[in-house]
């Protein structure tokens, strides 16, 4: 019994022993260090926790053919060109509702919808004026990405049920249509090419 007592003892002092060597070391600060950021205890130390971006890490693409693998950079190529014109649909979008939101009066809510419909048509109107069948499907399903909402609801919420019909027409005919979704589960190739990108999140 005696032995037995002497051994957690021991155990004790070892354990109080390594407390007190795991306990952190004074911070000192030196004059010049003015920037504050939080703390972490690494190896019985103090040192500062800086929270980065998310990295996101994925294995590399293999294609079952040279015409997958071709596809896939159409794809990119096409997303790649009218990313900039779906950002900026968003953007301005979104300016314009926070604009709303500042009056009640009907005439200047109009010019205000007004304003944002031709800076956007005056901006894109000869490069989305060029866009192939299958870019025109692409920005139109970025847009729903980015907004939240598709091109058919947000022509209708701004200028009216029978604008957005109307566009909806002359689009069918162009093979378009306004109302298509974003579905990042059947968009799989696009979905990874955005977040390849640096657009992790959408608002769906």
């Amino acid at each position: 019994m005696k032995f037995i007592g002497f051994v957690l003892l021991l155990c004790c002092f070892a354990g109080l022993s390594n407390a007190q060597q795991q306990a952190p070391q004074e911070l000192h600060l030196g004059k010049n260090d003015t920037i504050k950021t939080y703390l972490t205890i690494m190896d019985g130390e103090l040192m500062p926790m800086i929270v980065g971006k998310e990295v996101k890490v994925v294995d590399e693409r293999i294609f079952k053919s040279q015409a997958d693998r071709d596809a896939y950079r159409r794809l990119k190529y096409n997303i790649y060109k009218v990313l900039p014109y779906a950002k900026f649909a968003a953007d301005r979008y979104d300016r314009l509702q926070r604009n709303l939101a500042t009056t009640a009066d009907k005439r200047r809510q109009k010019r205000m919808v007004d304003t944002c419909e031709t800076e956007i048509k005056d901006m894109f109107k000869k490069e989305i004026e060029n866009l192939t069948i299958s870019q025109g499907d692409i920005l139109i399903k970025l847009i729903d990405r980015q907004t939240g909402t598709t091109s058919y609801d947000l022509v209708k919420d701004l200028k009216g049920g029978l604008k957005a019909f109307m566009l909806q027409s002359v689009a069918r005919i162009f093979g378009h249509n306004l109302k298509d979704e974003y579905d990042p589960s059947e968009e799989r190739d696009m979905e990874a090419i955005l977040q390849e990108a640096g657009y992790y999140s959408y608002r769906n």
